[in-house]
């Protein structure tokens, strides 16, 4: 049972934090006044811009400030009028005007402008002050000759600017300082905020991405600095249920008069709403220590010589900075130590329950969380009330599974970066390299967070839609592997695809990306498939559907052997950047092989263990807009194909069943039992499981079982989308309890809605299009044989645009049938008129045998390569479908092999009936190359094809399968892309009598 399963009823909610909304207000420019000798004292051996900006630096922080220094007032207000000036920071000695009359005129015209006092520490100075008016001024500090001051500062006021929205709405914690001492706060404020930034590295590790680590940092902890106990009291009821700890002095005014006791008061306020809240007292008289121990708070004498220590062991031990340390509660030892939350649910349940009641009781652990930024499971981890005759076996439980729960759900529309050390089933999609990712891997990227924003994927009952877990190696893996074997010369040579796949698998990946592929053989417990992400991949303008090859892994118990047999197939798709097939294409699409650059796509297969195979309940290719819509069905209501196993049986052109999401029990190939034994699936693809079938190898596929459907009625697969032929009586009995021959009908999903496959498919494709703006294919993998008591999965394998040759059509083309079509057509895609043909390439009808299609396949090739070379564009007629990988349904060509063709016909023959092209990917590239592709069958009386004139034509090459002709002056060939409609004219000089 997946993650996704086990916790699809839940009822944890987890709130998504908005770390991009924090620290929205900012201090971007500093004005600095001072004398010349104060700059050079501040600066000391370099820049003050170039001390914050390495201080900010080192600490992972960013937005460091611009410094303007002007030495008069004169040169102050200059500045301030020519800058968006966010803070003021003036020195005492001030060219022209003293500081304090300076602050009042600059807060005369702009009041919103926070002022700091600067000023060297020395008793006279603090004897000076005290006789100043400080009311235009917010904050005096004290400098000591260290650059941390400068950042505490800026730190600390936007700390105070943002504090209102941070800490209220999004529950960011904070910390009170109570200090009315000039000379201390500036010493204790670079000192807390030193250790803050210290434990924010610490919690970076929690974002899945360096994007989401460096947003963390903004979740942590505020410092507020209170200077009065009313002050005090205002910041601690302000944000009361957000406060991590409060450290007081003793002494400090309260009711305008210093009240040497107004932090004992302070504190025992705050033990009463609280007795955990951690609190504490400093003081240079060391009677209050009686006093801290008497109201539960800590305490440190002012003139200790450890003071700086005994603040920093405060904050790490009782503010939750450092590392959760599990004590025993009657010896104080320590029994666990953990220092993030995988540690945390790794060790939770081995952690003995008395120490586990202990630090419950006082919140400890939602506190260590909060601290942080884990502020949605800290929130939930809060309701857990747990009291002395609480079940505390049960809360661990508990609490073990709201973890998991957790991380299974802060995974989903990640992409998180693959880290060796910490990899584990709870990461959906992580991404191995640091170049871009490709096509496919940003379709399944953007799905991924399609599934998190839209509550529909939610909204249908026991179901699960996701997708698999995923696993992306960037370009830049592709390159270092290219380079690091020097293979690019082989690759763009005109060696085989044998050739280049066998040097390519002899060649070492990087040594890091093979340690990683061990570690993900250690995780995971499916069978992967290995799938091309190319840079040109799923583009806009010309998806390369099914162009590079796609290799399954089995699981093997032998991790070792499974991350070599990883590391194999991804040489492989490498290779097949190379094959001949991709290079044709290539030169069709005008785009050069060497600009082409290889993702990876490591994916999960869906579905279930069978005996020796696995294989999904059933596969499927949504599109959402439909070429050949049967009334009462709409081009724009999309259309489905979907059939039993692997979807390679789908877009490799096999049999399966099609419908509209908008009619699901109207299915033409159900319309009567002669039907739907002829036109439904015989065969279905599955994995085979026997780890040594798996071989490099040039075709893909080779261990990929085909099977007959007798095995999957036994494997229990066809329960739910399964029919049975009843011999005796010659009718379809839906289900598959009867006797007889089974057939795939989705009997149950469509008629009976079993699974809510219409509803489902009509949202995505709806969503899908919406989101790309142009209309989509979609691929889906669905597992209905999950336990008992667990939900459906619906996974989303890939998105691709559809390129829509009825957009951007251009002038109409008038199209209708007469006596000189050679050929008419009214299901036809492509636009406009085509007048460069003399080659035809046609299947022989007489005597034509499916069962010759792959030689026909190998004789066209050969023409198909002469005429390429000569640079002559020729018409493919045809049986069945083309491209088709079932020899039985069409001729299996791959692209490259009728590269040149540039129109494709398929036609219909007495007793050889397929439907047109549709969901595979051989149709996706022939419609984003705008090949004209017509379809006929006159013996339905569907449109028109004088293959009898064709015949007549003399041969430049021909066999007893095909022929080549060519005609003495260009066929003209007009599509109407708005109707659907072609027609092709005789050459002039050959047309019959």
């Amino acid at each position: 049972m997946t993650l996704e399963q086990i916790y699809h009823n839940a009822q944890n909610h987890f709130e998504e934090t908005a770390f991009d909304q924090l620290m929205q207000k900012r201090i971007h420019k500093v004005l600095l006044i001072c004398s010349s000798y104060d700059a050079y004292m501040l600066e000391e051996d370099g820049r003050i811009d170039e001390q914050i900006f390495n201080e900010y630096v080192s600490l992972n922080l960013r937005h460091p400030p611009q410094f303007i220094q002007v030495s008069s007032a004169e040169g102050a207000f200059k500045a301030i009028e020519e800058n968006q000036i966010d803070l003021v920071i003036t020195m005492l000695s001030v060219g022209g005007m003293d500081p304090f009359s300076l602050s009042k005129k600059i807060k005369n015209t702009h009041a919103e402008i926070p002022i700091v006092v600067l000023t060297p520490f020395s008793r006279e100075v603090s004897m000076k002050l005290s006789k100043e008016d400080t009311s235009a001024v917010d904050y005096i500090f004290c400098w000591l000759g260290n650059t941390d001051l400068l950042l505490a500062i800026i730190k600390l006021i936007e700390d105070e600017m943002n504090a209102p929205f941070d800490v209220t709405q999004i529950g960011v914690q904070a910390i009170i300082l109570v200090e009315d001492s000039v000379r201390f706060y500036s010493s204790y404020l670079p000192l807390i905020y030193k250790i803050l930034f210290k434990q924010s590295r610490k919690f970076m590790t929690e974002g899945l991405n360096e994007h989401q680590q460096m947003m963390r940092m903004r979740g942590r902890p505020k410092i507020l600095l209170a200077r009065n106990y009313e002050e005090a009291v205002n910041i601690y009821n302000e944000y009361q249920k957000n406060i991590l700890g409060i450290i007081s002095d003793v002494s400090f005014n309260r009711k305008d008069k210093k009240d040497p006791e107004a932090g004992v008061r302070f504190a025992r306020k705050v033990k009463k709403d609280n007795p955990f809240m951690p609190f504490l007292l400093q003081s240079s008289d060391n009677k209050f220590l009686s006093i801290a121990k008497d109201i539960r708070v800590g305490f440190i004498h002012k003139h200790s010589k450890l003071l700086l220590q005994e603040l920093k062991e405060f904050l790490n031990n009782y503010l939750a900075f450092g590392d959760f340390i599990f004590v025993d509660p009657n010896t104080g030892e320590e029994v666990a130590r953990v220092s993030d939350l995988q540690q945390l649910q790794e060790n939770l349940l081995t952690i003995p329950n008395d120490s586990l009641l202990y630090h419950f009781k006082r919140d400890h652990v939602s506190k260590w969380l909060t601290a942080r930024a884990l502020f949605s499971i800290a929130m939930v981890v809060k309701e857990l009330k747990v009291t002395e005759d609480a079940n505390i076996e049960a809360t661990k439980q508990e609490l073990f599974h709201i973890i998991a729960h957790f991380r299974m759900y802060k995974g989903r529309g990640v992409i998180a970066t693959f880290d060796t050390e910490r990899y584990d089933e709870y990461v959906n999609f992580s991404r191995i390299g640091e170049g871009s990712i490709g096509g496919k891997a940003r379709g399944l990227a953007f799905l991924s967070t399609l599934i998190k924003k839209y509550p529909v994927f939610k909204s249908f009952p026991d179901v699960i839609i996701t997708i698999p877990r995923t696993i992306v190696l960037g370009v830049d893996i592709f390159e270092a592997f290219m380079e690091l074997n020097n293979l690019y010369p082989l690759g763009l040579s005109d060696a085989s695809d044998e050739e280049i796949l066998n040097q390519f698998v002899k060649a070492k990946l990087p040594e890091e990306v093979q340690k990683q592929l061990l570690k993900l053989a250690q995780v995971i417990k499916r069978p992967v498939a290995i799938r091309s992400s190319s840079m040109l991949e799923d583009s806009h303008h010309q998806p390369f559907a099914g162009i590079y090859s796609t290799y399954m892994v089995p699981h093997n118990q032998d991790d070792e052997h499974m991350a070599v047999q990883l590391g194999e197939a991804i040489k492989c798709v490498y290779a097949s950047v190379y094959f001949k097939s991709s290079k044709a294409y290539m030169t069709s699409t005008l785009n050069l092989i060497d600009e082409e650059r290889m993702g990876i796509v490591l994916q999960e297969i869906v579905g279930q263990e069978h005996e020796n195979r696995f294989y999904p309940t059933f596969s499927g290719v949504g599109r959402s807009v439909n070429f050949y819509p049967i009334p009462p069905e709409q081009s724009e209501e999309g259309i489905v194909n979907v059939a039993l196993g692997l979807g390679k049986y789908i877009v490799e052109g096999g049999v399966s069943l099609r419908f509209s999401p908008e009619y699901p029990q109207k299915v033409i190939q159900l319309s009567s039992p002669e039907m739907t034994i002829k036109e439904t699936q015989k065969s279905f693809y599955a994995l085979d499981l026997d780890t040594n079938r798996f071989q490099p190898s040039v075709d893909d596929g080779m261990n990929i079982q085909k099977l007959d459907l007798r095995d999957a009625l036994k494997d229990g697969s066809l329960r739910w989308i399964g029919s049975i032929l009843d011999m005796q009586n010659h009718v379809v009995r839906d289900g598959t309890m009867a006797e007889g021959y089974p057939l795939v009908t989705f009997a149950n999903v469509l008629k009976y809605d079993t699974f809510p496959l219409a509803a489902i498919m009509k949202e995505v494709l709806q969503i899908g299009q919406k989101e790309m703006n142009q209309p989509v294919e979609i691929e889906f993998a669905v597992d209905l044989q999950t336990p008992s008591d667990s939900p459906s999965v619906f996974y989303l394998l890939q998105i691709r645009p559809i390129v829509d040759s009825r957009t951007s059509l251009g002038p109409s083309v008038h199209v209708e049938n007469s006596s000189d079509a050679f050929i008419y057509s009214e299901s036809t895609l492509g636009n406009g008129t085509i007048s460069d043909i003399c080659d035809v390439i046609y299947v022989r009808t007489e005597n034509y045998k499916p069962a010759h299609n792959p030689e026909i396949a190998r004789e066209i090739e050969k023409i198909n390569d002469q005429l390429q070379k000569a640079n002559r564009p020729y018409l493919l007629i045809g049986p069945g479908r083309w491209g088709s990988q079932d020899p039985w349904l069409g001729v299996p060509v791959k692209w490259g092999q009728i590269c040149g063709a540039r129109a494709i016909v398929e036609m219909g023959l007495e007793n050889y009936h397929v439907e047109p092209s549709q969901g595979t990917h051989f149709f996706q590239n022939l419609t984003s190359l705008r090949v004209a592709y017509i379809y006929t069958n006159t013996h339905l009386n569907q449109g028109k094809l004088d293959m009898d004139w064709l015949n007549s034509l003399k041969a430049v090459n021909e066999s007893d399968k095909i022929r080549h002709v060519q005609t003495k002056s260009p066929l003209t060939l007009n599509i109407d892309g708005r109707e659907g409609k072609a027609v092709m004219h005789y050459s002039k000089k050959e047309k019959p009598e």
